[in-house]
């Protein structure tokens, strides 16, 4: 079954969004060297993709750990509120929130999950007295020890073998 996203782009805009999600300052000339087609036409390809909502920024990826940020945190979160207007509320002040890098909504017993970035504990208790200020009813704080595997690279093309 041909998915909505194959019938929009073809091979050579999945590559073009390939490369740039792995190594997003290639310049127009190198992506045009790596798919074979001219620097305008990568330039007009990649302003579509753009437009077509494909490609949301191109961003550099700073290490945490070096700006002084130790602490990554997990937090799960439950609220009592119901009324979407203030669900509404509540979602653009954790958006607001720059400690936040992430917030999700989830299905389950917690209502959000938040991966949150400070410096210390006291920058996480501070946090998380601002989190208990928005009618927050529980809150289950996990502490990152070791990063595993850290990606922004969806599996989007395989090179395919050439024969």
């Amino acid at each position: 079954m041909e998915s909505i996203v194959s019938k929009v782009l073809d091979d050579i805009d999945t590559q073009i969004l390939d490369l740039l999600q792995k190594q997003a300052q290639l310049s127009n000339t190198e992506l045009a060297k790596r798919v074979k087609l001219s620097p305008p036409a990568i330039h007009s390809r990649i302003k579509r993709l753009e437009n077509e909502g494909f490609i949301n920024a191109q961003v550099a990826i700073l290490n945490q750990e070096k700006l002084g940020f130790d602490l990554l945190c997990f937090i799960f979160i439950s609220t009592n509120i119901h009324q979407a207007e203030k669900l509404e509320v509540l979602e653009k002040a954790l958006a607001s929130m720059s400690e936040v890098l992430e917030c999700h909504c989830l299905t389950g017993e917690y209502d959000y999950l938040l991966k949150v970035a400070n410096k210390d504990r006291k920058e996480l208790e501070i946090f998380i007295r601002k989190l208990n200020k928005l009618g927050i009813t529980k809150i289950q704080t996990s502490l990152a020890l070791r990063e595993i595997k850290y990606s922004t690279v969806l599996p989007i093309w395989e090179e395919k073998s050439r024969s």
